[in-house]
């Protein structure tokens, strides 16, 4: 017999699958309406000041550098706007995070790139730092590594650089089709971490290719932070580590706080479907706000970089290092 202290739960709470996109619709209260009116905007705003921005890189930026500028700058709005699809069509989130993830592996890439082309490209960048060592114990493998050598610049060490970066952006993509696939086929599921799921096998790894990839970008940006400075290069490795901690940490964050039934339910969501919409309708606002901030970092005269007049004017830092070793 149920006495007065029960509580009678909807089974819309109990259940796996988020809402369908009208029943969203149907249920948005006054506070709803303005709250999801302005989110949206948010984002059509982000992309809109992107496609501009893409205009201005077109036309004033050296052809050499319009690729790399585009994909980085494009990392913001495009997250944004996933995340917008994703608030409202709640059963595509699993979807639009995926897109918003490969997006930002290539990016990974195409800073780095961005990095060695403000130099000048590769020819200029090992002329310039051919006489410096490279540390490598830094984050986010190796920052406690202490007793690790100083690297020797070549052109096989810009490779490998490189390629530390670029089997991100290739392999990432490559999970999620896989991913994707095993979805459509009942074996993919973000809320199965048991041992027998595919999740809990495929996310770790890509997780690891992240670090790996994370730390060539890591190793050129320490060594480049003097020469690149006139070029605001610091507030944009910021805005790039933004973007990553926003984007993936955040939401992991959120979304094993749902799923460990942290998030209340309240109709028509679900704890775990409530939990992800939250971490769609932040992403929203930040990746706004990022827009607006490299839109001043990168909108600007795009001038060569001037020659070193001597060997200690560039990075004091690390000519340091190679007379010390």
């Amino acid at each position: 017999m149920n006495n007065g202290t029960n509580k009678t739960i909807d089974p819309r709470c109990l259940g796996e699958k988020p809402p369908l996109a009208i029943d969203i619709i149907v249920n948005l209260d006054i506070f709803g309406m303005v709250l999801y009116g302005i989110l949206t905007f948010m984002a059509a705003l982000s992309m809109l000041l992107y496609l501009e921005e893409c205009v201005y890189i077109y036309k004033k930026v050296p052809s050499n550098k319009k690729s790399v500028i585009i994909w980085v700058n494009g990392a913001a709005p495009v997250i944004g706007t996933m995340s917008c699809v994703g608030m409202w069509i709640p059963r595509a989130t699993m979807f639009t995070d995926m897109t918003s993830a490969c997006y930002f592996a290539i990016v990974v890439f195409k800073f780095l790139i961005m990095m060695v082309e403000e130099v000048g490209g590769d020819e200029a960048f090992l002329r310039r730092a051919g006489k410096h060592k490279l540390k490598i114990s830094t984050g986010p493998c190796c920052c406690c590594c202490l007793c690790l050598p100083h690297v020797d610049i070549t052109r096989r060490t810009l490779f490998l650089l490189k390629l530390g970066s670029l089997q991100f952006a290739v392999l990432k993509t490559v999970f999620t089709i896989l991913s994707i696939v095993l979805w459509t086929n009942g074996s993919f599921d973000l809320t199965n971490l048991k041992i027998t799921g595919a999740a809990i096998w495929i996310n770790p790894f890509v997780g690891i290719l992240t670090i790996t990839a994370l730390w060539p970008v890591a190793i050129l940006f320490m060594h480049l932070r003097t020469t690149l400075r006139t070029l605001k290069i610091i507030p944009k490795y910021a805005m790039y580590q933004l973007v990553l901690v926003l984007s993936q940490l955040q939401s992991a964050i959120i979304n094993i706080l749902a799923m460990n039934g942290t998030i209340a339910c309240a109709l028509p969501f679900s704890g775990p479907a409530r939990g992800y919409m939250m971490s769609q309708q932040l992403l929203i606002l930040e990746m706004f706000i990022i827009t607006l901030v490299t839109r001043l970092l990168y909108r600007r005269p795009y001038d060569p970089l001037p020659e070193e007049k001597d060997e200690n004017c560039e990075n004091t830092k690390m000519v340091a290092v190679a007379e010390s070793a």
